[in-house]
């Protein structure tokens, strides 16, 4: 669509790409209360829960890999409405085919949609900002991405665990509402703002370059190392936590399944938006106490075990783990350059969402062998020394670059 035939100013398609980005990412958090439900109707082991949410994580990998960056050149709407309609597909998956073979390869399809559109978003979004409010800090575009895709994977088991309380037919009834979005969302992209001269010459088409910004890949590894600690956390809670609750906690409320993500999510996301003034140091000070206490928390409430401990951790994780993230994603977007910005996001999503697929493989193969508390014990112990690491070096790197990028300034 040409500058001419524009039909929504850059605020508006601001917003309305933050809201076509919530919705792909709530949904790919819906199935999280419904998989118990899956079980039951098609008698599969919990192992298998975990390989269905790698599928995702998959999915994201690989489109990440393929495709996250060439909204460079292909357009960042382009890229966008292809996405959503990626993502109506896995909903049409999910309707027709809803075996373990079928859930594997819909949550491989939404993984290859939220793969597809979180590098081409968030950078739409920080330019999309940049034309509507020149003057004002890249920080805030930062924040409404972080919070976009947290706050819609916070939302997404809670949409899930209504359906499955209240729905007359949880397994189809959450997939025909939100394909019914996607095509809605679909016709309202067609009409945001380009930030992209597509018509300017690129270098053929190559998957992504496993290449860090020039000169910066130290702060670089860092951030993407917090991105991935972070989304290690997320990933427990989207796949395991309806288990715990059910195997260690006695817990057959599927509300609360959603709930309890929700809630981990919901910290993140507000986190986010309370601290978005802070100095970045400062943040990062708190995201690494809040990761401290919440897994500690978490562990020590599998252990005893207490509902509300465990429960009280989670959210307190996320809190940490949503400020890490959004400063991860800052951190990333200020060391790209402007015409390699969907490039550089792309490796950071792609490094970020690995830390989705390995620990949950790592625990389906696990739980066969080892306790569901021995492996939350561990998993709490590995995130919480990366979580630190990573912490420390960007808190170091913030330190360094804080006279000219303050984000609070």
């Amino acid at each position: 669509m040409s500058q001419a035939r524009r039909t929504m100013s850059d605020l508006a398609g601001f917003w309305a790409v933050a809201a076509a980005f919530t919705t792909v990412t709530a949904y790919a958090t819906v199935p999280t209360p419904l998989y118990p439900l899956y079980q039951a109707a098609d008698d599969f082991p919990v192992p298998v829960v975990t390989f269905i949410f790698a599928a995702f994580a998959v999915g994201v990998v690989v489109s990440l890999f393929l495709i996250g960056h060439i909204s460079d050149w292909a357009g960042r709407r382009r890229m966008a409405v292809i996405a959503v309609l990626v993502s109506a597909l896995a909903a049409v998956v999910f309707i027709l085919w809803n075996s373990v073979p079928g859930l594997i390869a819909a949550r491989f399809v939404d993984g290859v949609s939220v793969g597809m559109l979180s590098a081409a978003a968030t950078a739409h979004l920080a330019e999309l900002r940049s034309k509507a409010r020149p003057r004002e800090t890249p920080v805030v575009a930062a924040s409404v991405a972080g919070a976009a895709n947290l706050g819609g994977l916070a939302l997404g088991p809670l949409v899930g665990a209504l359906f499955a309380e209240f729905a007359p037919d949880p397994l189809e009834l959450p997939h025909l509402v939100f394909l019914v979005l996607f095509l809605a969302a679909a016709l309202v992209l067609h009409a945001v703002p380009e930030t992209v001269d597509t018509s300017a010459p690129h270098t053929a088409y190559r998957p992504q370059r496993l290449a860090l910004p020039a000169g910066s890949g130290a702060a670089f590894a860092a951030a993407s190392t917090g991105a991935a600690a972070s989304f290690a956390l997320f990933a427990l809670f989207t796949s395991l936590a309806p288990t715990f609750l059910h195997d260690t906690f006695q817990v057959s409320d599927h509300l609360v399944d959603g709930a309890t993500v929700f809630a981990v999510f919901g910290a993140a996301t507000v986190a986010q938006v309370l601290l978005v003034r802070v100095a970045q140091p400062a943040q990062l000070l708190i995201a690494m106490l809040c990761f401290a206490a919440g897994l500690l928390s978490i562990a020590a409430g599998a252990l005893i075990p207490a509902l509300a401990l465990f429960i009280a951790g989670g959210i307190v994780a996320g809190a940490g783990a949503g400020i890490m993230f959004r400063s991860a994603l800052a951190a990333a977007s200020a060391l790209a350059a402007p015409d390699r910005r969907g490039e550089t996001l792309a490796l950071l999503f792609l490094i970020a969402y690995g830390g989705l697929v390995a620990p949950v493989l790592l625990v389906g193969l696990a739980l066969p062998f080892v306790g569901e508390t021995a492996v939350l014990l561990v998993f709490s112990a590995v995130v919480l020394v990366a979580t630190l690491g990573a912490g420390i070096a960007m808190r170091r790197h913030s330190l360094q670059a804080a006279p000219q990028d303050d984000p609070a300034g």
